[in-house]
């Protein structure tokens, strides 16, 4: 059993979300930590103690999932306003916007090489994105429900997904066909991963389970019951051996997978947890719930060379490559009845206050896809002039093409009036632009349906008529 010394250890909260946090991520340096909220916005903070943070504005609705593309240069979100923004992670925070799907996004994934993005979408759909074209390449129709989550695989061949039709499946990226389906009878997965060999998939079940899959086998390998609420999320860690769990009561718990156990329970949330992410290289890890804090955790597993990870499990994805040692898990469901090895870590009996607000600086983005969008580029938590200037200076607003090839119209700032200048708040204005978005689409939804009456009356008007004098055709023969 480790030491309390070796135990993970809660360094920060980091506090600028006004609203629960739905998805965090690290940057492949390990650095910056993206995060997603309930409050439409999206937080870029650095791992340093007192730097900046960044807000991006420009989703009209709950931000549902965040991700980094491999290279760091790319910030990909979804939203329940339907549409997924690439982001510049930097202080202007450029973004080009496109609409998704026809209903909520639900999350966004990048493939290893950061060619494609995979969205999935309460329309029962999963879409895939060509990333250097910025243009749609297929849609993967076979769920019956909302889609929640779409992962793809480390080496891009395969992706999963799972529904609340309460299936996870398995798509091949080649033949767009799904190759392979596990279904529950009790609850449905909130989220499904790889394992980062690619031979396993980790499911978050509402059912307050966690299952591992072999997809080799098509075998159910372990089998968790050790949270007492749905759990929202998972994450390997690099190395494959553990695995970290987000419940709605509450805790976080990590899963020691080659030993088929739990080894840690992690208090540290007031209400449900909704996230969680290892860092690149596993020495990190960062949690977000309903409690609208971002709690970043130091781990004691070995740190790991990123890059040689990756390309050592590239070299074996293969179906018919034989198993190695760290792929063999336990192979019987592990209920971990009254474990006494279970440590439970709660930070919140430590008497260091762990609390940082750093600075927060309210980034707008201007792209040519936003027309009506009126809030303002304004600093928040950092009054300085300097900042100010920085930030409602227009000039520096860079209109240079960047590496990237997202285009962007910027605008002259000053032209928008400030929140405090405006009558109506941007809330109620959003929400009543989205209403009349809503009783556009009844208002054309109906005149189509007008159309369709007024046709087939026509046609069925047309049948009497043609049926009536054949009728009195035959009556005159007879």
């Amino acid at each position: 059993m480790a030491s309390a010394l070796e135990d993970p250890v809660l360094e920060r909260y980091f506090k600028g979300h006004k609203a629960a946090i739905t998805s965090v991520d690290f940057s492949p340096s390990g650095k910056q930590l993206a995060t997603a909220s309930w409050d439409t916005f999206l937080m870029l903070w650095n791992c340093k103690p007192q730097a900046r943070a960044f807000r991006f504005v420009g989703h009209k609705d709950v931000v549902t999932s965040v991700q980094f593309s491999p290279h760091g240069n790319l910030l990909a979100s979804a939203s329940r306003d339907r549409t997924v923004r690439l982001w510049i992670p930097d202080k202007r925070g450029k973004s080009s916007e496109f609409k998704a799907h026809t209903a909520p996004v639900r999350s966004v994934d990048f493939s290893a090489d950061g060619q494609f993005l995979a969205t999935a979408s309460e329309d029962k759909s999963i879409k895939v994105w060509n990333m250097f074209r910025q243009r749609f390449l297929y849609s993967l129709y076979r769920h019956t429900h909302w889609v929640r989550c779409a992962k793809f695989s480390p080496d891009g061949r395969l992706i999963v997904s799972c529904s609340e039709d309460k299936t996870i499946k398995i798509w091949d990226t080649t033949n767009k066909q799904c190759v392979n389906n596990f279904s529950d009878s009790v609850g449905f997965a909130n989220f499904v991963d790889f394992n980062p060999n690619g031979t396993c998939i980790a499911s978050a079940g509402s059912d307050h389970t966690v299952k591992i899959w072999d997809i080799r086998v098509n075998k159910l390998l372990q089998h968790y019951q050790v949270h007492s609420g749905g759990v929202n999320c998972v994450s390997f860690h690099p190395s494959g051996h553990y695995l970290i769990t987000a419940s709605s009561d509450g805790t976080l718990k990590i899963l020691d997978l080659l030993e088929g156990r739990l080894i840690y329970t992690l208090q540290g949330h007031t209400g449900p947890v909704f996230t969680v992410s290892f860092s690149k290289g596993g020495e990190l890890f960062s949690s977000g719930g309903a409690d609208a804090q971002v709690l970043l955790w130091r781990t004691n597993f070995d740190d790991l060379n990123c890059k040689d990870m990756i390309k050592r499990n590239l070299k074996r994805l293969h179906f018919d490559a034989s198993p190695h040692l760290a792929d063999i898990y336990p192979r019987t469901p592990h209920p971990h009845e009254g474990k006494i090895e279970t440590i439970e870590i709660n930070p919140k009996l430590e008497v260091i206050d762990l609390q940082t607000s750093p600075p927060v600086v309210d980034v707008l983005s201007f792209d040519s896809t936003t027309t009506t969008d009126t809030t303002t580029v304004r600093t928040l938590a950092d009054k300085s002039e300097e900042i100010s200037g920085y930030f409602l200076n227009p000039s520096l607003l860079s209109t240079e093409c960047c590496p990237t090839a997202l285009k962007k119209k910027t605008e002259d700032v000053s032209d928008f009036p400030s929140e405090s200048q405006r009558s109506i708040p941007l809330a109620l204005t959003d929400a009543l632009e989205h209403i009349m978005e809503q009783l556009n689409v009844l208002t054309q939804t109906v005149s189509i349906l007008e159309q369709r009456l007024t046709l087939t009356e026509d046609k069925l008007k047309d049948c009497l008529e043609n049926q009536q004098r054949l009728f009195n055709v035959i009556q005159h023969k007879s």
